[in-house]
């Protein structure tokens, strides 16, 4: 059920926070929504209640409910949408700046990344030898031993699984580097060089065919799933949508840029030896190269980019901010925690798929 965890706790009846969600939803593409807001707030009650008790029941109880953090995670990236283009309807962007969906995203935020941040010892980690700190982590986790959500997946997941892991992941691998390119702007050096250059690695060189996004779109289709955006946004865990909501967050707010870029060294450093796992699972389902693609191109790619990434990005700037170099190793610790986080949820509910799969069968 999207709305309630695990163990089938609710924050607030089902259907209530169903219908705070879509009147959330339609509240994103009102016209003069601010104006509309201050004459009639009841166009909002609905959702502002709903909003109350989930940041309540998800960050100021331990670990919180997961329907809160779906709820609020859902609500937190219909805003942050609305800083990349998706060639979609312009009407869809009236409301990019508004103040009401900056207040609600502030608020959000504010509340889960004081949760978020109770899980790390700040301290520890301004005494930390920065440089060496980052190159222990980045060995470490280049070909870390194989876990059990890494297991499940390369050994076990059916075809059924494959499925809904491609599903969920294309929230995100339809628009892979957006975040990235929305950190460009600005002085140019050799650090700023060095990402641009992952960027455009990332981009295919500006040729379609061969953008990262278009080898996720090709492996959707290749299964009979649909590759436009967010077409499986119902889908997808709060655990997932908190690693890209982490990344609108950091590349949105320049005073967070070495948090960002320990987030993106984590996500370039890790990358291969996770995807292997998704490969291997391919391989043993028989699929072709084309439902497997996205893999093969990052398992190749990212490992250079890793480095480029250490050597010519986070190192450096870690010499150029000796006093706030180890907010790198926040976001690097941080990015690691929320995406094991993440790919637990990927595994859960790939493990759900299978189970349906199963009994579909037996009946």
């Amino acid at each position: 059920m999207l709305y309630q965890g695990q163990m089938s706790v609710e924050f607030v009846p089902e259907p209530e926070a169903r219908a705070a969600d879509r009147q959330f939803a339609a509240l994103t593409t009102e016209s003069n929504l601010d104006r509309k807001l201050q004459g009639n707030p009841a166009m909002a009650a609905r959702f502002e209640r709903v909003l109350g008790r989930a940041i309540s029941a998800a960050y100021r109880e331990e670990p919180g409910i997961d329907a809160a953090h779906q709820f609020l995670h859902r609500a937190l990236y219909r805003v942050n949408r609305l800083s990349l283009f998706w060639y979609d309807d312009l009407r869809r962007y009236v409301n990019e700046r508004s103040p009401y969906l900056l207040n609600v995203r502030e608020r959000i935020e504010s509340a889960w990344q004081g949760w978020e941040a109770r899980a790390l010892d700040l301290d520890r980690l301004r005494r930390l030898d920065v440089l060496a700190a980052l190159r222990e982590r980045a060995q470490a986790d280049l070909d870390p031993p194989i876990s059990d959500t890494g297991r499940y997946f390369a050994r076990a997941m059916t075809l059924e699984g494959y499925r809904r892991l491609l599903q969920i992941g294309a929230l995100d691998g339809l628009v892979e580097a957006s975040q990235l390119s929305r950190t460009l702007g600005g002085a140019a050096n050799e650090v700023h060089a060095t990402l641009t250059r992952v960027l455009v690695e990332e981009y295919g060189g500006g040729r379609l065919a061969r953008k990262h996004s278009t080898f996720f779109a090709v492996m959707l289709r290749e299964l009979g799933l649909s590759a436009e955006p967010e077409a499986y946004f119902d889908l997808v865990p709060w655990e997932v949508l908190a690693s890209i909501n982490q990344s609108f967050l950091l590349s949105d707010r320049k005073r967070h840029f070495l948090r960002y870029v320990g987030g993106l060294l984590y996500f370039e450093t890790s990358t291969p030896a996770a995807f292997r796992n998704y490969r291997a699972a391919a391989d043993r389902l028989g699929l072709s190269e084309r439902a497997r693609g996205y893999w093969d191109v990052h398992i190749r790619e990212d490992e250079r980019h890793g480095r480029w990434m250490l050597d010519g990005v986070a190192l450096p700037l870690a010499a150029s901010y000796p006093a706030d170099a180890w907010e790198i190793v926040l976001g690097y610790d941080q990015q690691k925690r929320i995406s094991e986080r993440a790919a637990a949820a990927l595994a859960r509910a790939a493990r759900d798929a299978d189970q349906v799969a199963v009994l579909r069968a037996a009946a």
